[in-house]
């Protein structure tokens, strides 16, 4: 795992990959592709990124895990490769996007159009090994992903946080709600969205946001 990340994040974030913990971390990753079957494909650990430059950042959505069963995960979060059926949390998150905007399901959970419009689809954890949720956390990504997060928030201005469940809430509290929209509900999984994620309307008040500080609106 060569470290190759987008070049606007690369300038953003060069200080963090001097760190102790990063090269930890890379050491970890590399060794886990060579002997596991890790997910997304070491290609596309970074897709969040290149498709959506530092400058272009609009919205940030947070997850927690990449995807973990064959062939879904591709770096994106919530995000799955166009020929996996689409997951329960993701269907939900397009039936709010009905709900909200009146706008079709589409038939493809591939989520790389709203991140080239400006949409950071960032997991707190870039990588997983197959079939065992969770087992690449607490390795180093979560420090890293919050320093991409800082950033945002730091050099930034007017930018959407969408902050689905208690895990996203908690990652993004240091956010500036002064200079930035930081919208709040339930996550959109099958057991929580009942809960406050259904009716949340975040992507009408995403656009409505945008457009008052001038910006271009995400087609959802």
């Amino acid at each position: 795992m060569n470290v190759k990340i987008e070049e606007s994040w690369q300038n953003v974030l060069q200080d963090e990959f001097e760190k102790p913990y990063f090269k930890n971390l890379v050491s970890f990753v590399k060794d886990e592709y060579t002997t596991q079957k890790v997910y997304p494909p070491g290609s596309q650990i970074f897709s969040a990124f290149e498709f959506c430059p530092f400058n272009n950042v609009e919205v940030v959505i947070l997850g927690q895990d990449p995807y973990h069963g064959p062939k879904q995960a591709n770096g994106l979060a919530f995000s799955v490769s166009d020929e996996v059926r689409t997951p329960p949390s993701l269907l939900n998150i397009f039936k709010e996007i009905k709900t909200d905007l009146g706008k079709d399901i589409p038939a493809t959970g591939n989520l790389e159009r709203w991140a080239k419009q400006g949409v950071l689809l960032l997991n707190a954890t870039l990588t997983v090994r197959a079939g065992d949720a969770g087992s690449h956390q607490k390795k180093g990504w979560e420090e890293f992903t919050d320093a991409v997060v800082k950033k945002v928030n730091d050099e930034k201005e007017n930018v959407v946080f969408m902050l689905w469940g208690a895990y996203a809430q908690k990652k993004g509290a240091f956010i500036d709600e002064r200079k930035h929209l930081v919208l709040k509900a339930a996550h959109p999984s099958p057991f929580a969205a009942d809960r406050g994620f259904f009716g949340s309307r975040h992507f009408s008040k995403a656009n409505e946001y945008l457009e008052t500080h001038g910006k271009t609106t995400i087609a959802w």
